[in-house]
């Protein structure tokens, strides 16, 4: 297992007790030069730190938030919340992008990646045209090769995530100088030329790159972890947006065989339970965990993401009855078609027991009333103690900023479950072999077979029945264009990730963002509440407290709304109803890419250059 710190404590432990470099004017600021810089990997690794927090960003730190889960990847199909839904982007931006390292994304919520902003890109074309041009005869053939991988996967990385959000973007394989307009200003490239250039990179990192680095630093297995993820975004969305047949197969193909080179190694398995991932203090000893990120109080490195999972802090968002009904039974059929006692129930109570055990780990089994959208209130980024606290004086740990449990940042789970849906889309529409039972028992079935924690076990959850070719579950909310087997292999994913990253990007690269219109009665409900027991005034038994007069609604099965008055007490059970919702705007086919800002548009006209607007912005 690897993990990474923060980029300034790394910077300061390289130089710790390093006198020849204590008179450097600035520590944290690197001189270009061949004679005080670039003379060993020593110098590589300093260089290349720079990269680690902004693409492993884990929990942030702080009150940070960008690209965190729960409060920063928190926009998606599965979430409601109270009021207006947000709606995506609907006009041209006047200003975004920009040159410098702070690229948090100024974007809707819809494109969770970078602004248009080459600094990244530019920070490793320089690291690499230093290795060929300067730090070459230093360093022993592995030793180039490793770094050299080091900087091209860090270079896909970064492009990768430009053509997510953009689609056509410039590419740059070389340090553009500042006199170099015509390189600057240069047009947009073909997203498919652009990606070809990726998975040439990707290529040789897979071949070149060190299988450990030491502890903290990316190595060929992280990378093709985090490949895997890449390439599988890009095969898909070639194919699912109709785009190139040739090149995502390419693509699916990378993907498949950078996860299959994870799994085949046997350095990690299934074998902790699926709340230990997000909740523990130290992720170094987790058999799932592929690169994290740690968080530790004598670091002073820490973050938030806990306290907003605490049981107290509010969640703005939370799951909708959509994604409820998405949990598969603990029998391994939907709900409607399931044997399971309760299965047909709602209830969060029930739900936990009778659903598969992600659930259970994922949601509190009670009303929580901090829970501002629905009700269903998420507990997956803070440890179980963390609940005994409601209502008291919480513990550092699980309080404000100052949480330390460790992120994930590549897991087991991720690495399987892009493998099966990459050999499935190549099955079902290039002509490979077909998936195989074997081939589910090694990802979905060996992911369901986690072992479940004491907590899980005593409220009697169990483990979920494998997924079978034979009995594929008969979904009648499938989507009619979505095999059965392939709309199994997407449900894994949404119960597996529920809050993390994956979710919107999974339906943008399916072409599903009209999942997004909400036009259900059930992206607008929660859980089945029962009004007297949930949101009961302790003071007078078998009353609702007086604050949800006017406001509490609950929907019938038959679809009949009831709103609370102060007197139907009894009559307030059926599923909760989101406080004041109304629907987002419908959404367009221009939201799956990101438009470019005016501002940019102008300043390559104001240079005598032309930048094209993305197609459906202009």
């Amino acid at each position: 297992m690897k993990k990474i710190t923060s980029i300034l404590l790394g910077t300061a432990m390289l130089f710790t007790g390093c006198s020849d470099l204590l008179d450097r004017p600035e520590l944290n600021q690197i001189e270009d030069s061949e004679s005080s810089y670039w003379r060993d990997e020593n110098d590589l690794r300093l260089f290349a730190n720079d990269f680690y927090a902004n693409y492993f960003v884990g929990y942030n730190t702080g009150f940070g938030t960008a690209y965190a889960p729960l409060v920063g990847f928190n926009f998606s199909d599965d979430l409601t919340a109270q009021g207006a839904q947000t709606n995506l982007l609907g006009s041209v931006p006047t200003g975004a992008g920009g040159s410098s390292a702070t690229t948090t994304s100024t974007l809707r919520l819809e494109h969770p990646g970078p602004n248009w902003n080459f600094y990244w890109v530019r920070k490793s074309n320089i690291m690499i045209d230093r290795l060929e041009n300067v730090a070459k005869p230093k360093l022993t053939e592995v030793a180039f090769n490793h770094w050299m991988a080091v900087g091209r996967f860090f270079r896909g990385y970064e492009y990768s995530r430009l053509v997510s959000n953009f689609g056509d973007v410039p590419y740059f394989d070389r340090e553009v100088v500042a006199t170099d307009f015509d390189q600057m200003y240069k047009a947009r490239d073909n997203r498919g030329e652009v990606m070809d250039r990726v998975y040439a990179d990707f290529q040789f990192v897979l071949a070149n790159m060190r299988e450990d680095d030491g502890v903290g630093f990316v190595n060929r297995y992280a990378a093709a972890a985090l490949i895997s993820n890449l390439m599988l975004f890009e095969g898909s969305w070639q194919h699912y947006h109709g785009l190139d047949a040739a090149r995502a197969k390419k693509y699916l193909e990378m993907a498949r065989d950078a996860a299959q080179y994870v799994m085949d190694s046997g350095k990690w398995s299934f074998t902790t339970d699926f709340k230990s991932l997000f909740a523990s203090d130290n992720l170094a000893g987790n058999p799932e965990v592929i690169f994290y990120r740690t968080y530790d109080d004598a670091l002073a490195v820490r973050h938030s993401v806990g306290s907003y999972s605490n049981g107290t802090e509010g969640q703005g968002r939370s799951a909708n009855l959509n994604l409820l009904k998405a949990f598969i039974c603990n029998d391994g059929q939907v709900w409607q078609n399931s044997s399971v006692a309760g299965a047909s129930s709602f209830r969060l109570q029930n739900l936990a027991k009778t659903r598969d055990p992600r659930f259970e780990a994922t949601f509190m089994d009670t009303i929580n009333t901090p829970a501002t959208g629905t009700f269903v209130y998420a507990h997956k980024f803070a440890g179980r103690d963390a609940l005994d606290f409601i209502g008291r004086t919480y513990p550092a740990k699980w309080a404000s900023n100052t949480n330390i449990n460790d992120a994930p940042i590549a897991r087991l789970a991720e690495v399987a479950l892009n493998w099966i849906e990459a050999k499935q889309i190549l099955a079902e529409f290039f002509g490979e072999t077909a998936v195989s039972q074997g081939d589910l028992d090694k990802s979905i079935n060996a992911i369901r077979n986690r072992p479940l924690d004491a907590v899980a076990v005593e409220k009697g959850v169990i483990k979920t029945a494998p997924l079978s070719l034979a009995s594929i579950p008969n979904d009648p909310d499938r989507d009619a264009d979505v095999s059965a087997l392939m709309w199994e292999i997407r449900r894994e994913r949404r119960m597996e990730f529920v809050f993390e990253y994956a979710r919107i990007q999974d339906i943008r690269r399916w072409k599903k963002l009209t999942y997004l219109n909400y036009n259900k009665n059930e992206y607008k409900l929660g859980s089945w509440v029962n009004g007297p027991v949930d949101f009961r005034d302790r003071a007078n038994p078998g009353k609702i407290l007086a604050t949800f007069r006017n406001v509490l609604q609950v929907m019938k099965a038959n679809g009949t709304i009831v709103t609370y008055n102060g007197t139907n007490d009894a009559d307030m059970v059926g599923y909760y109803v989101a406080r004041n919702f109304s629907n987002r705007l419908a959404i367009q086919d221009r939201n799956y890419l990101s438009p470019i800002s005016l501002a940019l548009i102008q300043e390559y006209q104001d240079r005598g250059y032309s930048l094209t607007q993305t197609p459906g912005w202009e």
